[in-house]
């Protein structure tokens, strides 16, 4: 009883972990990233000295400034739900990640646990029912302020919404006739093995359709119409400041990781690390983890000198890159002494492990390769939005509802034509 209480716990901590940790990374990462797609330096500079840490304290002083600025109302606002709206949202997003796996499962005391917060048979389906509960929060929040442009917001995101999400649902369907299941860590299952078995390569016409709804959905560019600066101020959140505001705020960063994790999950084999399967990994856990470490230390010094390079060649006016010599050490000789460390303890990394320890290490490095992969498709959300300007409301529907969506149907017709023909 106490193990099974322990362990629902661990799961809750790791997903919310994985989703409130990102989310200030993410933030911190959209300033510097736009900052070197449009060739300037970005946040670099938060004091004076050695303490710069590489921007991030902009972040930090954010959450002070949200903090102590006035909470306003409009006073011909519907307070309790004018109230309640951000907290919809951001409630959403972390609810919608309860279903995704970010590990395979761990063996202790002969029994296997799951890493993921709910496992549902039904996972699929919830994820679909849970995020289109998101439109509420914008709804209510375009409603009770009681503002035409909040007006025009909500009323651009519940069509934004409903459109989109008939297409990933039907993108959805080519997937799960696949895969032969709606629990999503039987879709993993499904992808592990060569990076061939993924959804994306199986089924990539449903993995383009999914990724840009994934787009529209979280409202990022080029599909951030129900916010709209240029046009409707700043849409349905135009009323909104202090930790409401920063709620609404951080809601659009939780969605993005939201979907990078389904999206990765669903198409691009989740947890599974390319030609070693969970078992694979059980089997040979001391070897992998002592190539692991082996890595760690050789990429680690070379991070470590080309970083020192940076900061070395400098000019008259000083270094290259300031922060350089601190990332030499936190992502470079850091890491590196580390795992040198390691492997002399342990006499050049010779391991021993029984079927929990080793259940545990094959949970990490899936857990480390789930991460890899929610990040890059996080790093693609910044990348698209800092890159493609603003669809026009018209083209908006015109992509969705005329080439989308007959695409969306051609997929599910050919995918169950080309099963049919295979099960002959």
């Amino acid at each position: 009883m106490l193990l099974d209480l322990t362990m629902v716990l661990v799961r809750i901590a790791l997903m919310l972990l994985v989703v409130l940790q990102v989310i200030p990374l993410l933030i911190w990462w959209e300033r510097k990233v736009s900052a070197y797609i449009q060739s300037r330096r970005g946040p670099a500079y938060a004091s004076a000295g050695p303490l710069r840490l590489f921007g991030i304290v902009h972040t930090l002083t954010d959450v002070v400034k949200l903090i102590g600025k006035e909470d306003i109302t409009p006073s011909q606002a519907n307070k309790p739900f004018h109230f309640i709206a951000p907290a919809i949202a951001m409630f959403v997003a972390l609810l919608t990640f309860a279903v995704v796996p970010y590990s395979g499962s761990v063996v202790i005391d002969g029994r296997e646990f799951s890493l993921q917060a709910a496992n549902l048979n039904a996972g699929i389906l919830y994820i679909l029912a849970i995020a289109s509960l998101g439109v509420y929060g914008i709804l209510l929040a375009a409603w009770s302020s009681n503002n035409k442009y909040t007006i025009l917001g909500g009323l651009r995101s519940s069509s934004q919404l409903v459109s989109y999400e008939l297409v990933m649902s039907l993108a959805l369907v080519g997937a799960l006739m696949v895969y032969g299941s709606l629990e999503l860590g039987k879709a993993v299952t499904h992808q592990s093995g060569p990076f061939w078995h993924w959804g994306a390569v199986v089924q990539p016409v449903a993995a383009l359709l999914f990724i840009v709804c994934a787009f529209a959905e979280t409202n990022r560019n080029p599909f951030d119409l129900p916010e709209g600066e240029s046009e409707i101020v700043a849409g349905y959140h135009v009323e909104y400041s202090s930790l409401r505001f920063a709620l609404f705020f951080m809601a659009e960063y939780a969605n993005m990781i939201v979907a990078s994790g389904v999206i990765a999950t669903l198409f691009f084999g989740g947890y599974e690390i390319p030609f070693l399967p969970t078992e694979t990994l059980r089997a040979n856990a001391a070897p992998i983890l002592r190539i692991v470490l082996l890595a760690t230390a050789a990429g680690g010094t070379l991070a470590g000198l080309f970083f020192g390079y940076l900061f070395f060649q400098g000019n008259e006016r000083g270094p290259r890159d300031p922060d350089a010599a601190a990332l030499a050490v936190l992502f470079g000789f850091g890491p590196a002494v580390a795992a040198g460390a390691v492997l002399a303890l342990t006499g050049g990394g010779h391991f021993e492990f029984g079927p929990t320890g080793a259940s545990l290490v094959a949970a990490v490095l899936q857990f480390a390769c789930f991460m890899a992969k929610l990040l890059f498709f996080a790093f693609l959300f910044i990348w698209v939005r800092w890159t493609l300007p603003r669809f026009r409301y018209d083209q908006l529907m015109r992509l969705g509802w005329k080439y989308m969506l007959p695409l969306a149907l051609l997929n599910v017709l050919a995918t169950a034509f080309i099963l049919e023909r295979m099960a002959k």
